[in-house]
C-alpha cells in the first residue's frame, strides 16, 4: 500500500487534519444523466396529453424485453408493484410460503402478505450477500410455492445452484433485478434465469426513468395473470380463456399503469445505458482495484475472469475486517472515512425477520401476526422465531462505498487516499473506539436518498 506521508497531509481529518477529498465533485455522483433527447421526448407526451396513454409505455415494454432476450415486460409505477404483479403471475396465494433472504430491502418481501402467503427467509452467502443456496433446501415444504432471489448490491446470485434447487422441487423463481441492471451471472444477463424477473427503475437506481418498475416473464400465463391483477386498460392482451371472463375488473383491485413520460425516458435510456454501464463499470473497478489489498478491507464484486459482474454497481458494498484493524469497530472507522470527505456508510440493511412487522404485527385483522395468519405448518411460533446467523451478523462487516457514475481519475484517486490514509492511520482511532455502536449498524430502508423520505 503506497503511503499518502507524500502526498497530503497524514493526520486525520477526524482528529483536526485535512480532508482527503476537496471540491465537490458533483459531475462524478451526478446521476441519471438527462439529455436533450430525454427532454424532447417527455415534452412530446406532455404537448401530446398522452400522460395517461399505453402507446409509448407499450414501446418501452417491448423494446426492454427483446434487449434482455425475454418474451413479454410489462412496466408499473414502481418495482414494488413489479414484484408483487410478478409474485401473482407465478401463481402465489392463500397459503402457499415463498422463501426469500430477509437481508434485503423490505419491498424485496412484503407484498407476499398482500396475497395471503407466508415468507419464509433463508441466510445469505457471506461473499456475495445474496441469497445462500445451502441453507434453500432444507426450508422447502410441499407448500413451497416460489423463490424471491435477490441479487444485493449487484452481486448476482449463485443462479445454477438456485436454479437447480428450483427445477428438482418444481418451484417458481422471481429474480428481483432492483439493483443489478445489466449484471452478468456467467456472461448471461441477471433476469434471464427465473421464471420472472422484476426491475426496480427509480431515481437512485443505475437504470432510472424518474419512477417505474419492470416485470419480465417467458411464460404466457405468468404475463396474463399480471396483467389481470393490475393492468385493466391491457385485457385486450389477454388470450388464456380461464382469465377471459374476468376482463374489465384488475384482479388484485390495483392499478399499475406506468405514466409514460417515465417511459419516454426509458426509450432514450434503453440507448445508451449500456455506454454509461461501462463508463460506471470502469470507475469502480479501477476504484477497487486500487484498494486490493488494503488491510482491512475487500470489495465484494464477482471474481475477475468469472464471467459474472456487476452492471451499473448500484449499492456498491465492501467487507469490513477488523482483525486486520487490531480490532477497531466499522462504526469508529467509518466516521474516520467519512470525515476524508468520502462515502462509507457502515452496514447495509437490518434483517427483515426480525422487524415487528414479521415477528408480531396483525396488520389485516386476523387476531394473530400477519406472518403466520395463512400458515398450514405445524409450528408457527418457530416460524416467527427464525434465526439466520449470518445475515444477523453481517452488518458490522460490510459497509457502502462511493458509487461513481463516470471515469474521472483524478477525483476518485482522491477517494482512493481518503481509505487509505484511514487505514495506514488506524491506530489513531483505537483510544476512543466505542465498539458497542457497531451493534447499531443497520436500516430497514437502507439505499435511499433524502428524497424517499
Amino acid at each position: 500500500m503506497r503511503s499518502v506521508m507524500s502526498e497530503r497531509n497524514n493526520k486525520l481529518a477526524l482528529l483536526g487534519g485535512q480532508p482527503a477529498v476537496t471540491g465537490e465533485q458533483k459531475e462524478l455522483f451526478h446521476w441519471p444523466i438527462i439529455t436533450k433527447r430525454h427532454e424532447e421526448a417527455v415534452l412530446e407526451v406532455l404537448r401530446s396529453g398522452s400522460m395517461s396513454a399505453l402507446g409509448v409505455t407499450t414501446e418501452f415494454e417491448e423494446k426492454y424485453a427483446k434487449n434482455l432476450g425475454r418474451k413479454y415486460g410489462l412496466a408499473s409505477p414502481n418495482g414494488t408493484a413489479s414484484i408483487l404483479s410478478g409474485l401473482y403471475g407465478l401463481g402465489v396465494g392463500v397459503g402457499d410460503e415463498v422463501i426469500a433472504p430477509s437481508y434485503t430491502y423490505w419491498a424485496s418481501v412484503m407484498q407476499i402478505y398482500n396475497l395471503g402467503a407466508t415468507p419464509v427467509f433463508a441466510d445469505i452467502d457471506p461473499e456475495s450477500l445474496s441469497m445462500d443456496p445451502s441453507d434453500i433446501e432444507h426450508r422447502i415444504t410441499p407448500r413451497t410455492k416460489a423463490l424471491v432471489v435477490v441479487h444485493l448490491g449487484g452481486y448476482p446470485a449463485d443462479m445454477d445452484a438456485i436454479m437447480d434447487i428450483a427445477k428438482r422441487h418444481r418451484i417458481k423463481v422471481l429474480e428481483d433485478c432492483s439493483h443489478a441492471h445489466g449484471a452478468l451471472y456467467k456472461g448471461r444477463e441477471v433476469g434471464t434465469f427465473g421464471e420472472a424477473a422484476a426491475f426496480s427503475l427509480m431515481s437512485v437506481k443505475s437504470f432510472a426513468i424518474g419512477e417505474g418498475g419492470m416485470l419480465f416473464t417467458d411464460d404466457r400465463r405468468i404475463y396474463e395473470r399480471a396483467i389481470m391483477f393490475g393492468h385493466y386498460r391491457k385485457h385486450g392482451k389477454i388470450k388464456l380463456e380461464e382469465l377471459k371472463k374476468y376482463i374489465g375488473v384488475p384482479l388484485g383491485g390495483a392499478k399499475n399503469r406506468l405514466n409514460q413520460m417515465s417511459s419516454a425516458i426509458g426509450l432514450v435510456h434503453l440507448e445508451m445505458y449500456p455506454e454509461w454501464m461501462a463508463g460506471i463499470d470502469k470507475a469502480m473497478n479501477y476504484f477497487c482495484d486500487e484498494l486490493e489489498g488494503t488491510p482491512g478491507i475487500r470489495p465484494i464484486r464477482p471474481p475477475k475472469g468469472s464471467g459474472s459482474t456487476k452492471g451499473g454497481w448500484y449499492f456498491p458494498l465492501f467487507k469490513y475486517l477488523p482483525e486486520e484493524m487490531e480490532g477497531l469497530s466499522l462504526t469508529r472507522f467509518s466516521d474516520a472515512v467519512k470525515a476524508e470527505g468520502t462515502t462509507c456508510n457502515p452496514g447495509a440493511y437490518s434483517p427483515l425477520h426480525l422487524h415487528p412487522a414479521f415477528t408480531e404485527l396483525d396488520i389485516y385483522g386476523h387476531g394473530k401476526p400477519t406472518r403466520i395468519a395463512h400458515y398450514r405448518g405445524d409450528d408457527p411460533d418457530l416460524l416467527l422465531k427464525q434465526t439466520l446467523p449470518v445475515t444477523e451478523n453481517m452488518n458490522p462487516f460490510v459497509f457502502e462505498v462511493p458509487w461513481f457514475k463516470h471515469f474521472q481519475k483524478k477525483e476518485i484517486d482522491q477517494h482512493i487516499l481518503a481509505y487509505r490514509k484511514v487505514v495506514e492511520n488506524h491506530q489513531e482511532l483505537l483510544a476512543d473506539d466505542d465498539k458497542e455502536k457497531d451493534k447499531e449498524i443497520g436500516s430497514f430502508s437502507s439505499a435511499f436518498s433524502k428524497d424517499d423520505l
